[in-house]
Parts: C-alpha cells; structure tokens; sequence
C-alpha cells in the first residue's frame, strides 16, 4: 500500500514559516553570521581597481579571437570592444569618453582619435557581444553555492522598481554565488522562471536557491539533473505528491526545516548583488535592444573581476 504523504501538516509548517517572515519575533532560525570583511584585501582592491581594470581590459580583449568576416566595412572589433568596457568602467557618455580615451586610450592600447558617434556606434556591434561573451565565459568560476533571482533594471531615475514594477521594461535574470559572481544571465526580457529553465544549464554547482517566484516542478526536475540541489521556497498551496526531486526537496524542509531554511537563506546573496549592482552603475542609458545588452554585459564583466580580485587577495 503507498504511504500517504503529510500535506496537511507540510501547508501548516509553510504557513508557520511564512508568519515568522513576516514577524521577526516569530522566526523559528538563527541568522548565520555575515561574512567577515577583510578590510586589508578590500582596501587594497579599491586602491588598485582603476589600474587592475584597465590592465584587464586590454589584456582579455588582445586574447580573444575574432568572429568570422561578413561582408561590409571593416571595423577593429578589439578596439570597439575596449570602448566599450572603458565607458561602463567610468560611466562615461559618448561625448566624454571621447576626450577621456583621446588622454587616457594608451593605457590599453587605444592611439587613435575616436569620434563620439563612433563610440556609441561600437554598442551597436554584434562582433563586440561576441567578445563580451569570451571574456565573460574565461574570467568567472564558480564556488558551487549558487543562488538566482530577477530584478528589474532602471532606464530613468523616474522609475522605481518597488513601486511601480509593470513602469520597469528592463529584467534581469541572473544565477551568483556566494561570492556573488554572476555565473549565468539573461537580459532578453523572458520572465524569470522561463529564463532559469535556460540558465541552470549554463552553470555548474552543488546547490541552487530560488525563492518561491520559481516554484515549478519541471524546473526542480531539471536542477536535479543537473547534479544540483535545489532550495526552491514553497507556496502554501503546495503539496509533497510529485516527482522525486520535487518529493524529496519539500521532506526535508518538513523533517529539518531549521537546516533547510539555513541553506535556503544564502539566496541573500543575489539580492546583494543586485542592489550593488545598480547602485554601482546606475541606470541602463542605452535605447537599443542590442546596445542596452552589451551595455550590461560589460558591466557585469567589470563586476566579475573586482568581486575575484578582492577574493584573491584574501587568498594571498
């Protein structure tokens, strides 16, 4: 005979949980202790950003190789790619970065005058996604304690994603570590959870967490076999029936919820990196579709090597 699961007492638990969420008196864990800053590493990578970021600029461009030639006007897909990833790093308009990099250009091998029109037009260049894409691909790895979530994305100081999020066309979908190194993105405007489906096969991990936004059982499903585990917070509606990966996942929140909403919690580390995010680069300036991606591709590469500089300092 099959053993009938504990629904109702599994929806009575969420129910619990999810009043300790909302009254902090009522919360049945101990929050882990934030992460220890280590204040030498961290003051040595600010003091080196500028000069880590412009030597790394010019020496992960030069490595990567170059789209196949198509018909058309020639164009130097390195230089355009260096513009590109110069302006985010200094939040530079067209016109300034045209004086900026006319003084400062030599330092990553950029000696030629550059028109403003030709700095915006450098967005535009699928041959400069294409190396936005090698960069992104080579100077990342990954801890294994991943997390993921949306957010929107500003393109004016009118709109605020908390109070108006149907004014915010911009989303951003994106799988970090604990480290908050973006391993995976989506900027395409898919709807989150769509979007994971895609993401969680472009990382590699020991465990996921998602809130409950990506509450789907094929989405559980696929975790799994992708040699994950997956912390996906329940709805109350939920029940424990379903696949094993969906089964197993919701028992040991039943039998150990303390443990399970321990793990479940390091997602605040996406929440982290969004809000840094934004408030490090501001909103998206771009009109394009092609050109507000590789906006925010390169600045998420510009986010990649400060987070690993700083780790690797506290290595050393």
């Amino acid at each position: 005979m099959k053993t009938k699961l504990p629904n109702e007492q599994f929806r009575k638990l969420v129910e619990f949980v999810n009043e300790g969420r909302e009254d902090k008196t009522k919360k049945i864990y101990e929050d882990k202790e934030p992460r220890k800053i280590d204040w030498k590493a961290y003051n040595f990578s600010q003091i080196n950003n500028i000069k880590e970021s412009l030597m790394f600029i010019n020496e992960e461009v030069e490595k990567c190789f170059l789209p196949p030639r198509k018909v058309g006007k020639p164009f130097d897909v390195k230089l355009y790619t260096k513009v590109v990833l110069i302006c985010e790093m200094f939040s530079l308009t067209e016109r300034n970065a045209q004086g900026f990099i006319e003084i400062f250009g030599s330092i990553v091998g950029i000696y030629e005058k550059l028109d403003d029109r030709v700095i915006g037009n450098a967005y535009n260049k699928k041959e400069v996604a294409f190396l936005l894409k090698q960069i992104f691909d080579k100077r990342k790895n990954s801890n294994g304690i991943l997390s993921g979530d949306g957010t929107g994305l500003e393109t004016s100081r009118r709109q605020n994603y908390g109070d108006q999020k149907t004014s915010t066309k911009e989303f951003l979908t994106s799988i970090v570590d604990s480290r908050e190194i973006i391993q995976a993105f989506d900027f395409s405007g898919e709807d989150e959870c769509r979007a994971m489906h895609s993401l969680i096969k472009e990382v590699g991990g020991n465990s996921l967490r998602l809130d409950s936004g990506f509450n789907d059982r094929e989405l559980v499903r696929k975790i799994v076999e992708c040699g994950m585990l997956p912390y996906v917070y329940p709805k109350k509606i939920n029940i424990l029936n379903g696949s094993e990966s969906w089964k197993e996942m919701y028992l040991e929140f039943f039998t150990d919820v303390i443990f399970w909403l321990q793990e479940y919690y390091m997602r605040v580390h996406c929440e982290s990196f969004h809000s840094a995010f934004k408030r490090m680069f501001g909103i998206i300036r771009k009109t394009r579709p092609h050109s507000k991606f590789v906006q925010v591709t390169a600045r998420i590469i510009l986010h990649n090597r400060a987070r690993l500089s700083y780790f690797n300092k506290i290595k050393a």
